[in-house]
């Protein structure tokens, strides 16, 4: 079960990671679209971003992952 909730985890953060990515190339070509400045994108700094994006999501993940994959399935659906 811990593995599910660290991919569920990782998922979510790249996902978040290339969404924000995207939202900043826009905005980069609308300033620049706006404004006549150079744009330069670069590949190893959206890679590394989206790394970074992963492993906080990696990080921040697993202990609520170790948390939830010791409970007892009937206990976790339980609302108190």
């Amino acid at each position: 079960m811990l593995s599910q909730f660290l991919v569920e985890a990782l998922a979510l953060s790249i996902a978040g990671g290339i969404i924000g990515i995207l939202l900043g190339l826009f905005a980069a070509n609308r300033l620049a679209a706006n404004f006549g400045w150079p744009i330069l994108i670069r590949i190893d700094v959206i890679l590394i971003a989206v790394g970074f994006s992963g492993l906080v999501g990696v990080v921040f993940g697993l202990y609520p992952a170790q948390k939830a994959s010791r409970l007892d399935p009937i206990e976790a659906l339980r609302y108190e």
